[in-house]
């Protein structure tokens, strides 16, 4: 608990086994967890029955593979079902640390921000944390355009260390998202179509074997829809167009 509201750590799976028990160790370290919820997504690995045997952890494991943003929608899903009104999203493979989540947890438990993100680019850290140098650049062009089409003034977009009130996550059309990787981007779209501040923390970061990354070509159909994206609110914004993924409000 922090100030009497319900923390729960949310871990989106894939083939996570060899990371799975370290990242959950440091979890439960900060000790205002309440509950994890881990939801695998068809992992080849022995990711499920890892999770199944760690305490204050609901599961929930897919049939199929269905993607990151459905894996995503569902662990939100459970976390509203299990009165979460602090919702913070780690990936188990620990390329983020879970030491930041007492902090995360403040900025929003005492109604700071409904939105707090834990960013690499703050600080420096994501090239000193080994990120791909192309990985870098993309990032830093990506988000320089987001910002431009969406009027903000985020360091970057495309973080997986993400903090939520119960309020922000009943308020967004999350299921009309794409269930692939753009699903982040969308999400970060629609908190600032409904005029949410976004909190940003400087977050150090690990690349390493094991940590989950995609591939240049899936990285290249992520950038273009985290472009189609910003477009979308740019156009919705001058009412040239109407999206479902941004309604009116």
């Amino acid at each position: 608990m922090f100030k009497n509201k319900k923390v729960i750590v949310v871990m989106p799976a894939y083939n996570a086994a060899q990371t799975l028990r370290k990242t959950y160790e440091e979890v439960m370290e900060q000790d205002i967890v309440d509950l994890t919820i881990l939801v695998d997504d068809a992992s080849c690995d022995d990711t499920a029955r890892i999770a199944h045997s760690l305490p204050h952890t609901k599961v929930y494991v897919h049939e199929r593979n269905k993607g990151y943003g459905a894996n995503q929608k569902r662990c939100y899903k459970m976390a509203l079902e299990e009165g979460g009104d602090i919702i913070i999203m780690v990936h188990p493979d620990y390329q983020y640390t879970p030491k930041l989540i007492p902090a995360m947890a403040s900025m929003i438990g005492n109604n700071l921000y409904h939105c707090v993100l834990g960013s690499r680019i703050l600080g420096g850290y994501a090239l000193k944390g080994g990120m791909p140098l192309w990985k870098y650049i993309a990032n830093r062009l990506l988000t320089l355009i987001e910002n431009i089409l969406m009027g903000a003034k985020l360091s970057e977009y495309h973080t997986g260390y993400r903090g939520f009130s119960r309020e922000l996550l009943e308020r967004l059309p999350l299921e009309v998202n794409s269930d692939d990787f753009v699903f982040d981007n969308q999400m970060l779209a629609q908190i600032l179509w409904f005029g949410y501040t976004v909190a940003e923390i400087s977050c150090p970061t690990k690349y390493f074997t094991e940590a989950s990354s995609i591939n240049f070509w899936r990285s290249v159909k992520y950038g273009i829809g985290c472009l189609a994206t910003a477009l979308n609110f740019r156009l919705s914004k001058m009412k040239i167009i109407k999206s479902q993924l941004l309604p009116q409000h």
